[in-house]
Formats: C-alpha cells, structure tokens, sequence
C-alpha cells in the first residue's frame, strides 16, 4: 500500500509555488555587488540603514523610530521584556496566536483575555474591565486577518482602542505581518497611522510577503523605547543580519514585493475560497466566517466533536490541523485553525475529506 502523502492545514507559511524564487535570488546578487560592504560587514543592532529607510518611508515615521529584527516573534519578545513586568496585565484577543500566550506566561504576566467578535476585540467588554479597575500595562493584538482567528478589527473599534489606552494609560501593541495580504474590501488605516497620543507600538514582518526563511521583521515605536530594544539587540548578537535585510532591502527597492504580494494575494485567495466551499460540502454542522485576506480560517465544530481526539485521527488519515484550545486560556474544544497558505489547490478538498472522515470517526 502506497504511504499516504500528508496535508498540511496548520502550517501558517506560504507554499514554495507562490515564492518569488527568482527574484529573491537576484535581490541577493544586487545586495552583494551593489553594498558588499553594509552587506558583509557588521552593521548595527537597529537594522540595515537602507531596508530602515525603505521602511520608514511606507509607514510614515522616521528610521530611528525602527529597529528591524529576527521575524516579527522577536520583535514581540523584545517588546514584552522590554514593558511587562511579573505580574503585569496584560490585554489579550481570545483566541490569540499562541506563542504571544506562551511568551507572557514565560515572563509572568497575569492575562486578561478578551473575546474576538467578527469584527475584533470586544472593545465593549474592554471598556467595561477598564471601568471596573483593570490596569493593564499592555494591549496585545493583531488587528488585520487575525492569528488564529482571521477576522479584523473595524474602523470603529480602532478608534475606540486608541481613545482607551489615552484615557488609561496602557499601550497597545499592533502586531500587523499579515495586513498586505487582504483578498476583499479596502484596507483600514493602521493604529500606528491615526495615533496622536504616542500610545501604538507597531510590529510587521516580510516572512508573510517575501518568504518565511529571510526572518526580517520590524518593530515601530517612541525614539526612547526603540533606543532601548537596540540596546538589547547589541547585547544580544551585536548587528543585526546583513545579508539577509540587504537583501530584502534590494527586493522591495526593485519592485518585487509589490509583485510578490500580487502573487501572494491571488493564490490565497483561491485557496481560502476553496476551503470555504469544500468545508461547507463536507462537514454539517461546522461555523465560520471567511476572512477577507491571511492565510487562517477559524472554524467551530459540533459539540460533539472533541479536538483532543480529533487531532490524532486526523493525522491517521494524512491531515495536520491546529487544536482550537492551543490559542485560549480556556475553551476551544470544538474549534480548530486551519491554514490554506502552505496548501496547494489540489490538496484542499481532498485535506477537508481526510478531516471529515476523521470528525465522524470521532463524533460522540
């Protein structure tokens, strides 16, 4: 018996197919002889001059309010260590990417995790913490195609964030690497963009736009905080990569990465469409809401369908998922993330199959 090719639907990173494999390579070359002596030499901890540059010019801040790091995760690290105390609170999305839970728990921070709705974070629910005594020193959240819930944060609500962390003195994090890649309807300004209390701190990344391996991600925020994560950074690994932010600096002074996002964009959104279509065929029951742009969909399962048993059946048939439970303090039994990015088109339906026939070996 032939062995059973495995689908992936938990992996949140591009599929080779839509990497812009030849354009990466001759941004290489053009870093290597156009800058061979920022590329191969140290540099600073803030980052590559050009690529900071470059950056500054798109989001409208000047370069020393940057310093580009390791992916957008290190970025998250710094910025934790650098604000949250133990025993500091902090404001979360529920359901939240994971890794943010595990970081603040690492540091000690008590959480304070508020539900997602359709269109973001409960800014009501919020408030009314706030009203009642809650002091967070921080605000966590990822406003566009969220991780792992693939929703976005309304107009409305982005105003009513930045009107509470003026009036109760938390700062909130935008944590933003998937904002270009939106499928349907416009794009929102960020929070960083409609700021005028100093209260944003801002974090993006080229991982979801160029490719997973040049680990080049940035952090936005006041001179005096950024001056104090740089000061880290030196401490840390002395410069920042070279080689790698050169190189991402050449592919989007070139052009590419708009073309890379065009890629990016289209590919995703046929496949999130897909997805969509093959879980309605294949699964009753199951609720969802489609996102507009990312690479996740979030979906809620039968009461009777318990993720703990799920996951290992569904890796019996040759489809990974993700464990709803893993992105909440508690809760998230019956729903799962699934992730379209790293999946090609002809997986799809054949991956929901697989989990469909996995939910009912399990139902009950």
């Amino acid at each position: 018996m032939a062995e059973l090719t495995n689908i992936s639907l938990a992996r949140g990173a591009p599929s080779l197919d839509i990497i812009a494999v030849d354009d990466l390579r001759a941004a290489a070359q053009a870093a290597f002889e156009r800058d061979p002596a920022g590329t191969f030499a140290y540099g600073t901890s803030a980052g590559y001059p050009r690529l900071l540059e470059w950056i500054a010019a798109k989001q409208g801040v000047p370069p020393d309010r940057i310093v580009a790091t390791n992916g957008s995760m290190q970025a998250d690290a710094f910025l934790f260590q650098t604000l949250i105390e133990p025993g500091d609170l902090v404001v979360v999305e529920a359901p939240t990417y994971d890794r943010t839970l595990l970081a603040l728990r690492q540091l000690g921070a008590q959480i304070l995790a508020i539900p997602l709705e359709a269109d973001g974070i409960e800014v009501d629910a919020l408030e009314v913490a706030l009203r009642e005594g809650a002091r967070p020193t921080l605000a966590h959240i990822i406003p566009n195609f969220q991780n792992p819930a693939g929703c976005t944060l309304s107009l409305e609500k982005r105003h009513k964030l930045l009107s509470l962390a003026a009036e109760f003195g938390f700062t909130i994090f935008e944590d933003d690497p998937y904002v270009d890649i939106r499928f349907r309807g416009e794009s929102l300004p960020s929070m960083l963009s409609m700021d005028t209390a100093g209260v944003v701190v801002h974090a993006s990344s080229f991982t979801k736009t160029v490719c997973p391996g040049v680990r080049v991600g940035y952090l936005i925020g006041p001179t005096a905080l950024i001056d104090d994560i740089a000061k880290t950074a030196t401490n840390l690994y002395i410069s920042a990569g070279q080689v790698a932010q050169g190189t991402v600096y050449q592919f989007c002074a070139a052009g590419d990465i708009d073309r890379s996002i065009a890629t990016v964009k289209a590919a995703l959104s046929e496949r999130a469409t897909l997805l969509a279509d093959s879980l309605r065929a294949r699964i009753s029951g199951v609720e969802f809401t489609e996102p507009d742009g990312g690479y996740f969909l979030w979906i809620k399962l039968p009461s009777d369908v318990h993720v703990d048993k799920l996951l290992p059946a569904a890796a019996e048939r040759g489809v990974a998922v993700v464990k709803g439970s893993d992105f909440l303090l508690e809760g998230g039994d019956h729903e799962l993330r699934l992730a379209f990015s790293a999946v090609t088109v002809d997986q799809i339906d054949t991956g929901v199959r697989r989990l469909a026939e996995a939910i009912e070996a399990v139902r009950g």
